[in-house]
């Protein structure tokens, strides 16, 4: 058997919780693209003049928003 690399983070009770280094990587990564399209998508919303495409980039930045959060989030939980 091979043994999974494992970056050990205390938990808020002060255990450690581990996530394996690639998934460590992965959920950065995603972080990375979440901020990325959020910054986009914001810097277009000032860009266009019709109100339906501003909005329209302003949803996008806010679903992209939540996700960036509800990553954080998740990582956040295993410190």
């Amino acid at each position: 058997m091979r043994a999974q690399n494992s970056t050990f983070i205390p938990n808020a009770q002060g255990q450690q919780s581990n996530i394996d280094t690639k998934n460590l990587t992965m959920i950065q990564d995603l972080l990375k693209q979440e901020a990325m399209a959020y910054k986009k998508c914001s810097v277009y919303a000032g860009y266009f003049a019709d109100d339906t495409l501003i909005s329209m980039a302003n949803t996008a930045a806010a679903h992209h928003k939540q996700h960036f959060d509800a990553l954080q989030n998740y990582m956040n939980s295993h410190k």
